[in-house]
């Protein structure tokens, strides 16, 4: 991990509550003049800490009020396989979230739709994709949660 001070984990904080502040703001909050905090800001994203800046958008707002968690195991881990997951994945919007898993479920994926017969069409395509040997789905029926890494 690279070396981050108190400073810079102030830094990460403040972007990940809001990435929409200014740099003097951020600058005032830690103490830092503009340039230095530039500085450490432009360091933390050319060493791939910082990825980006996203707004964060109400789902419900925008029509997408269902949030499903899919659990995916496979019985053929090839690498062909995989690339062809990678790129079904890759290409559902869908899609918001996608982790692989160690223990019974080989992936997790993260579905946003709009209602149950979205996510049927989901369902469809994920498995015409590629061969699957069972898909369980979650459907969320509150969000607890959504918070920053606890840096």
């Amino acid at each position: 991990m690279p070396d981050l001070d108190n400073i810079d984990r102030a830094i990460l904080r403040l972007l990940a509550a809001d990435a929409s502040l200014s740099l003097n703001d951020i600058a005032d909050k830690v103490g830092l003049t503009a340039t230095p905090c530039w500085k450490r800001i432009k360091r933390m994203e050319e060493l791939g800490i910082i990825k980006g800046r996203i707004a964060v958008l109400d789902a419900d707002k925008l029509g997408l009020p269902v949030s499903v968690f899919v659990s995916v195991e496979t019985s053929d881990h090839s690498a062909e396989w995989l690339a062809r997951f990678a790129q079904a994945i890759a290409q559902t919007p869908e899609i918001v979230g996608a982790w692989r898993m160690s223990g019974d479920v080989d992936y997790l994926l993260h579905v946003v739709v709009p209602d149950i017969a979205a996510y049927d069409s989901f369902y469809r395509k994920l498995i015409a994709a590629v061969p699957l040997r069972n898909v369980s789905s979650r459907f969320a029926m509150e969000r607890m949660k959504d918070g920053a890494l606890p840096i």
